[in-house]
């Protein structure tokens, strides 16, 4: 036996797992607090009813950014408004190429909104599940995109697209402000961040039927 080398006493097994479980929460601090920074700079406040029932009131988003070759055909997507610095919400509904008509439907005061793909044949009516039978106010469009006294098929320029809000009798949108530029999205609505409850992907799925309308 030596006297000048002494065993440094064993530290108890509890010990070290509070000191590892120390480490993995601050390491887990260290990365979630700045995440949760980071979504609630970057997501936007859904501000009125006119994308319910997909978006509700109060609800913030986040965006993943996209190039306007990136857009797709039924998309949610923060916008431009065409003329103006508003940020709006939106559903696009026809890109270039397409042909779109807002015309009566067989109910009173219900209007089908139809959408015929760039090259197709065939027309197919456009809804979103849950949402409101829309009156939609007028027919539609004019030549610029805008709601019409009489509805006619239209179709979207290059370089522009046709939206409207899921709740489209409380919605401003293309037959308020006609077609918008596809730089003018900025970003799709991929994600709800709040409430907790809800947060989650958005559910941005659609319903088509085919019509017989030309």
């Amino acid at each position: 036996m030596t006297t000048g080398d002494l065993a440094e006493p064993a530290e108890p097994a509890g010990g070290r797992g509070r000191r590892v479980a120390g480490i993995v929460v601050a390491v887990l601090a260290g990365l979630v607090v700045p995440a949760l920074a980071a979504t609630a700079v970057l997501s936007v406040r859904i501000d009125g009813d006119s994308m319910e029932p997909t978006l509700h009131d109060g609800e913030r988003v986040l965006p993943l950014p996209v190039r306007s070759g990136e857009v797709g055909r039924f998309d949610v997507v923060l916008m431009r408004t065409p003329g103006r610095e508003v940020l709006l919400v939106k559903r696009v509904v026809a890109l270039p190429g397409d042909q779109v008509r807002i015309a009566p439907g067989p109910q009173q005061g219900h209007q089908r909104v139809l959408v015929r793909r760039a090259g197709a044949e065939r027309w197919y009516e456009f809804t979103v599940p849950g949402a409101a039978d829309a009156g939609l106010v007028t027919p539609c469009c004019a030549a610029d995109g805008r709601r019409s006294t009489v509805p006619a098929a239209r179709t979207v320029p290059k370089g522009k697209f046709f939206f409207l809000g899921d709740h489209a009798d409380r919605s401003d949108d293309a037959r308020t402000y006609g077609w918008a530029d596809l730089d003018a999205v900025s970003g799709r609505v991929w994600m709800r961040t709040w409430p907790l409850s809800s947060a989650g992907p958005v559910d941005t799925g659609v319903r088509l039927r085919p019509s017989r309308e030309v």
